[in-house]
């Protein structure tokens, strides 16, 4: 970790409070402390299933009716079948970065939409889970603020804070910056991950969405920002090459456009997405936002040209270009006008026919 004046008041102040706040003890030791773990191999990375030929699909619909769209999304990918879920241990991991409702974190009906279609499939075991950033631990008051807790509970899934499990040490020679992970073992256990993330600005990593979301799996140690502010957004990509999610469910019913990943200022809009790639997942999230031209770190730079892109691109995560991925789209309003727009400038920032 790179030791900086503003972190270096944080540290001592989560110290001072340390002494008699049991939740901030807990903090520093995310931060300071490697945890026990046992070494494991880095997953596989696995051939996407929702693909149309050589192209990633991304699916984009919209809607007010919040099962039906994510059903919707996911059958225009190729369906919850294609993933294999039935008869494997199947983790659904939404962003619960701290208890505040969404955009800043995922909407339960979407959650709960995505958990039901996994538990349709007759999965071996199902658990929704994830970790709040380090200064908002511990992450179960979390889930259960933001409701996501209760409709995990509702459609039978187990209901995981990561931060009150084990972990698993893996090994990224190839990487430049987060060389050693500690992944949370029920994540690394988990033969189909789905990640539900939400469309957000970011204060630290330009943006928030497929790629970003992997974070929630890893240790205090992993956190992004310890790699130093040239380390950020590349630091982000490399982690999905310990974490590797096989579908992307986003919620898009609303979107933070500038500010995040906290708060922020956000619209709706109204949409859920799915894919199997996380680079052709982000380039459409990323046109999003650029639609709304009122995120600097965003509107600067082309969406394939963004750092957590780039270096996703160079670890073979994915899409390479616009010649690879191909949107697929459905208005479940019967032609709503602004979302016409929306798909417009879409495909004009990410440079799609």
């Amino acid at each position: 970790m790179k030791i900086t004046r503003r972190s270096l008041l944080q540290l001592t102040g989560l110290a001072a409070l340390g002494i008699f706040v049991p939740a901030c003890r807990e903090m520093l030791r995310q931060i300071l402390f490697s945890p026990d773990a046992s070494s494991g191999n880095p997953p596989p990375l696995l051939e996407n299933p929702f693909r149309s030929g050589s192209r990633s699909l991304v699916a984009i619909v919209h809607g007010d009716d919040v099962p039906r769209m994510v059903e919707r999304a996911v059958d225009l990918v190729g369906g919850m079948a294609r993933l294999g879920v039935a008869g494997a241990r199947t983790l659904v991991k939404p962003n619960v970065v701290w208890g505040e409702p969404p955009p800043a974190t995922t909407d339960p009906r979407v959650v709960r939409a995505v958990a039901a279609l996994a538990k349709a499939q007759g999965p071996a075991s199902l658990a929704v889970g994830d970790m709040s950033a380090v200064l908002s631990l511990p992450t179960r008051p979390h889930l259960e603020k933001t409701g996501i807790a209760e409709v995990g509970r509702e459609v039978g899934a187990e209901v995981l804070a990561f931060d009150e499990g084990e972990w698993i040490k893996v090994a990224l020679p190839q990487v430049e910056y987060a060389k050693t992970v500690y992944v949370a073992k029920a994540v690394y256990e988990a033969e189909r991950l789905i990640s539900v993330p939400v469309i957000k600005t970011h204060r630290g990593a330009s943006f928030s969405c497929a790629l970003k979301n992997t974070v929630g799996c890893v240790h205090g140690k992993n956190k992004p920002w310890n790699y130093g502010s040239d380390g950020w957004e590349p630091a982000v990509a490399e982690l999905n090459m310990a974490v590797r999610p096989h579908l992307f469910v986003v919620d898009g019913l609303q979107s933070m456009i500038h500010g995040g990943p906290w708060s922020g200022e956000a619209v709706p809009t109204g949409i859920v997405l799915a894919s199997g790639d996380p680079i052709a997942t982000d380039v459409v999230a990323l046109g999003i936002i650029r639609a709304f031209g009122r995120w600097e770190m965003v509107t600067s730079k082309r969406v394939w040209d963004q750092e957590q892109i780039r270096r996703a691109i160079e670890l073979g995560l994915g899409a390479r270009g616009p010649g690879e991925v191909e949107l697929v789209t459905e208005d479940l309003t019967g032609g709503d006008p602004d979302f016409s727009r929306l798909l417009t400038a879409i495909r004009k920032n990410v440079r799609l026919r």
